[in-house]
């Protein structure tokens, strides 16, 4: 027997899908012929920053890849599969990494905390941000250092974007192709260019 919230989504889809039908007949037809999204989007898995809600924007419009705290490594073959797909197949022309004011992943690596299995994932943060400590050693506020952790670790995964094969091949071929450090604050429900 299925638990009471779940079938509380079920219900909720079908009421999202039949409103969907009742502005256009044909949208699940049309949605179902495929997908030519611009913008590949590479955001954190927290659950508070869905993609398509945050921006306003329609399943097919962005395609998504999501991990904990936006990381981007050149061993994550998860990552790099969707990225290749992304560039090679549907020839997006933007690429956003995404993180969040108030992201656990970053404040775990700040923190040093120890979780288990995801504690290689926090150190790569951890590394991003040690070459950081001076900057953000000169923050009084921990909640502005904070912010500015979470912001120049999105500024690290755009850099890391840009080492990849795959991106430097596109660009290089001509292809247009901009990469983009993005940071959705929470608090207010507005997303900035990370500086």
């Amino acid at each position: 027997m299925m638990d009471k919230e779940l079938n509380s989504f079920l219900q909720k889809n079908k009421e999202w899908a039949a409103s969907k039908l009742k502005v256009n007949s044909n949208y699940f037809t049309e949605l179902s012929k495929g997908q030519s999204p611009s913008v590949l989007w590479i955001g954190c898995a927290d659950s508070r920053v869905p993609p398509n809600t945050i921006t306003g924007t329609e399943p097919g419009d962005l395609f998504v890849h999501r991990n904990i705290a936006n990381v981007v490594l050149h061993d994550d073959l998860n990552l790099i599969s969707v990225v290749e797909y992304a560039v090679l197949a549907l020839k997006v022309e933007h690429i956003v990494v995404c993180g969040h004011y108030g992201c656990a992943g970053v404040q775990g690596a700040m923190n040093n905390v120890k979780i288990g299995k995801i504690d290689s994932w926090l150190a790569q943060i951890k590394s991003g941000l040690d070459q950081h400590e001076s900057e953000l050693n000169k923050f009084n506020n921990p909640d502005e250092k904070f912010n500015r952790a979470v912001e120049l670790h999105a500024i690290k995964q755009k850099e890391n974007l840009l080492t990849l094969d795959v991106i430097q091949n596109t660009r290089d071929a001509g292809q247009k192709l901009d990469i983009h450090a993005w940071v959705f604050d929470l608090s207010k429900g507005t997303i900035h260019e990370a500086k």
